[in-house]
């Protein structure tokens, strides 16, 4: 819709939902075109329908809305065919704790859209071209708690596999196919060609219909204007390989006009759909990872306030960081996934459970399980949670499964059953079998799939309860056999008021592996309890040429050489993983033997170059570089205090101006370069979006300015981008122009005139840093 919008006339800077007002007709022949073409669906002109890009204008989200769908619905009513899908873009802003929205209010901006759709008539709503999980999932549950239409969700993913957030393709489908959305995939970002290997493995993952849109490739400047670069045959090709596959919807994004539809039209017409097949995938994720368990997957335990002194200390004075630390440390040490719960009668559990739960998984890739007894506690949290979760737990009490089970089925969650009742726990296998059998059988009765359901036949102590001990090894067993489902166990239970818990503990493990248990719950820095893992998965074959095993004891032969005596992070440590207090109290504590540049040459700038290496070698992404870039910031700020207390005066960073050029009102990408330049010490003059030529030439001249960074999404605005530099080289030749954005490539920053392209945030930091090195 936008670049035929774009070829027909709509200009820079005007917004193109308002055309739905200004050029009904020739919106409504776009959709009646693409019908002729042989389009069973038309999507409305509503991609940047929010109350962030709309209420800047006279109209209202609903009237915009309301109008385009009447449009759509006309085309479809004189063609006697087609459905009228809701197009919905991402709402372009960030959500905290990283940005300046919360996922409630992104969800309300939904809301409103989702509602107005609606009402108007629309048969499907599409929520494509997002690359944070986080928002769409806000969008998702705001659709379905509203309407009750059909929900398709499409993501934009790079050549790597993962969106500029991280989301890969296996915590996407977790995630919405547990969210209960109709249809998934990907659109937008590469063309047909370079999705071929995305497209394979996402057919390979999804037990649901898949959608795929690419672009007809990415475009290059000809006589000024954007030309995309896949042919027609090309496109049609792939997309008919693409049916061949198993995809279900097919279409176009930027630059497939009507004539790339008729071909794959045609292409498809005599290609029989495949049938959709389960892959009954048993995991849970994190916006970034997947956690599948075919094999042993160890769940951390030290999250959890009971009998550890520290953490309740810490939970009382609202410390965070020692939160986060404990998250970081379990993650460095082994576990799997991390099990959250925040429970202290002192204090305000539902309010600190969520706010753990945002700030962990903004620092830590792990998934996540939510425990907690308070139903309360447990759905604020799972509803805010970023990706797929477990929950700890519900029991076979019928009060239990009444309560938890639709937190679940709401959610998209795992659930984590207890085999115990209103009689408490069991004595034998065979009772605690039927409990399960219970939790399984209310579990699917929500259309929960037994793939989500986990059972934990609960250890008891050997000192008080000796007798039953081996009842729960052999539930495990049975539970696995009859059921068919995963189980867990919180072996370390088992040990409780015995001497030399490492070894019984450890007894317990093996014999409970040996049962078939699956996520044993433990703390991961207990060694011993690790090699017994390590060891059951050589004997039992699951660790090839043990790879793992020699890996593992390698690295603790080089650990044992270091000394170390000291459990405290340092300042280069604290940033590195995103601990914003601890950075600062530690720089505090370093200026009682450095002055304020020494720490910054010796630590600061040593800590962000490795976030940078990381980042670029995707050991970590965008959550983590900006948690990292805040905690270098909170540094710079002691700094700059204890520099003006000494008697100096605190040089502010070298001065960037930011802007996103004229035409263009998209501004994601240039927040986030800002707030990383920022915290890497430049001084950011930043002038927001839309910004035509004059202001940015004012602005150089008036700052005195060096460097100027410049942002385009649009095609057709990479135009002004060229006339922008042009007239800036003419009156400051000396200062040097840094673009991005996701429309740009750098043979269009070659056809603009800029100096430097730059893919990220990151790059645009190191190009920067080059440039006022070498000035």
């Amino acid at each position: 819709m936008g670049t035929v919008l774009q070829n027909k006339g709509l200009k820079l800077g005007e917004i193109p939902e308002l055309f739905n007002f200004t050029h009904s007709e020739l919106v409504e022949q776009v959709h009646l075109d693409y019908l002729d073409a042989g389009a069973d669906c038309v999507t409305t002109n509503t991609f940047g329908a929010n109350r962030y890009k709309i209420n800047e204008t006279s109209y209202t989200v609903e009237e915009v809305i309301t109008q385009a769908v009447r449009i759509a619905k006309s085309a479809v009513s004189k063609k006697n065919k087609g459905k009228v899908v809701l197009d919905i873009g991402s709402t372009g802003k960030l959500i905290e704790p990283v940005g300046d929205i919360s996922f409630e209010e992104a969800y309300e901006v939904f809301k409103e859209q989702v509602i107005a759709g609606e009402k108007a008539g629309a048969d499907i709503i599409l929520f494509e071209t997002f690359t944070d999980l986080y928002e769409l999932k806000a969008g998702v549950l705001a659709a379905k708690e509203n309407t009750s239409l059909p929900i398709f969700c499409t993501m934009t993913f790079e050549a790597n596999g993962r969106t500029f957030f991280g989301t890969s393709l296996e915590a996407m489908v977790l995630t919405l196919e547990a969210l209960g959305v109709d249809a998934l995939g990907i659109n937008c970002s590469l063309g047909p060609k370079e999705l071929v290997p995305l497209v394979e493995q996402l057919v390979g993952l999804a037990s649901i219909p898949v959608l795929v849109q690419p672009n007809a490739g990415l475009p290059d400047m000809k006589d000024g204007k954007a030309v995309y670069n896949i042919t027609e045959e090309e496109f049609t090709h792939y997309m008919g390989y693409f049916a061949e596959l198993g995809v279900s919807i097919l279409g176009g994004c930027c630059g497939t006009n009507p004539s790339y539809i008729k071909g794959v039209v045609d292409k498809v017409r005599d290609i029989q759909p495949k049938p959709i097949v389960p892959k009954n995938l048993c995991g849970i994720c994190s916006s970034q990872k997947a956690v599948f368990f075919d094999d042993v997957r160890i769940i951390g335990e030290r999250l959890n306030p009971t009998g550890k002194k520290l953490l309740q200390q810490a939970l009382r004075e609202d410390n965070m960081d020692y939160v986060l630390r404990l998250a970081l440390e379990q993650k460095e040490e082994g576990a799997d996934l991390l099990d959250v719960n925040m429970g202290l009668p002192d204090i305000d559990e539902v309010g600190m459970l969520k706010k753990a739960i945002k700030q962990i998984q903004w620092v830590v890739d792990l998934p996540l399980q939510i425990d907690s007894s308070n139903v309360k506690a447990l759905e604020e949290s799972v509803r805010i949670y970023n990706g797929k979760p477990l929950i700890n737990s519900v029991n076979g009490k019928k009060e239990s499964l009444d309560a938890i089970l639709p937190i679940a089925k709401k959610y998209g969650a795992a659930v984590l059953g207890l085999t115990l009742d209103e009689k408490g726990i069991p004595n034998t296998a065979e009772e605690r079998l039927e409990v399960a059998r219970i939790i399984v059988e209310a579990a699917k009765s929500y259309n929960i799939p037994k793939e989500d359901i986990f059972i934990d036949c609960l250890v008891v102590t050997a000192s008080a309860q000796q007798e039953l001990v081996y009842e729960t090894l052999r539930a495990v067993k049975l539970v696995k056999e009859e059921l068919g489902v995963k189980t867990v166990l919180g072996v370390s239970n088992v040990s409780f008021g015995l001497p030399a818990r490492p070894a019984l503990n450890q007894a317990m493990l093996t014999m409970a592996l040996l049962q078939g248990l699956d996520a044993p719950i433990m703390n991961p820095k207990n060694k011993e309890m690790i090699e017994a893992i390590l060891s059951y998965r050589v004997l039992v074959g699951k660790d090839k040429e043990s790879k793992d095993y020699i890996d593992y004891f390698s690295k603790q032969q080089e650990v044992s050489k270091e000394v170390s005596t000291s459990n405290e992070y340092t300042l280069e440590q604290a940033i590195i993983k995103g601990l914003k207090e601890e950075a600062y109290k530690i720089t505090q504590q370093y200026l009682k033997d450095y002055e304020p540049l020494e720490i910054v040459e010796k630590f600061i700038v040593p800590a962000l170059n490795q976030v940078g290496d990381d980042y670029e070698k995707q050991v970590l992404y965008l959550p983590q570089l900006i948690k990292s870039a805040e905690a270098a910031q909170s540094s710079f700020e002691v700094l700059k205090v204890a520099m003006i207390k000494n008697g100096g005066t605190h040089q502010s960073g070298p001065k960037v101006i930011l802007a996103t050029v004229h035409g263009d009102i998209h501004d994601i990408g240039k927040n986030i370069v800002k707030v990383i330049m920022q915290n890497y010490g430049f001084t950011v003059i930043d002038l927001g979006k839309d910004v035509p030529t004059e202001a940015v030439l004012e602005a150089v001249k008036k700052h005195e300015v060096k460097l100027v960074g410049l942002s385009a999404l649009m095609t057709t605005t990479v135009a002004s981008m060229k006339e922008t530099i042009e007239s800036l080289k003419k009156v400051e030749p000396k200062c040097k122009v840094i673009v991005g954005g996701a429309v740009l490539t750098p043979e269009l920053a070659e056809f603009v005139g800029a100096d430097f392209y730059a893919k990220d945030a990151m790059e645009t930091v190191r190009i920067s840093e080059k440039v006022f090195k070498d000035l």
